[in-house]
């Protein structure tokens, strides 16, 4: 699967999954494409969701958001 960046170079989320191990140091992090989208991609650790990866394209420049939700009650555990 790749993201859908028009006439940008696309990206595959195999890139981004070894950024984030390598920028996390964690082994665990995968990036798969998101079911129906294909525009942003989810992020796990494990099999755990943790965050939604989207693409911003600005200026002829691309910059990847890290979406990375905390509920209340994680924050309790």
């Amino acid at each position: 699967m790749e993201i859908d960046l028009g006439s940008q170079t696309e990206v595959l989320p195999i890139h981004l999954t070894s950024y984030l191990k390598r920028k996390f140091d964690n082994e665990n992090i995968r990036v798969v494409a998101r079911p129906k989208k294909n525009d942003s991609l989810e992020v796990y650790i494990g099999e755990e969701f943790i965050a939604v990866l989207f693409i911003e394209i600005e200026k002829g420049r691309r910059t990847f958001i890290l979406e990375l939700p905390i509920l209340d009650v994680d924050l309790a555990s």
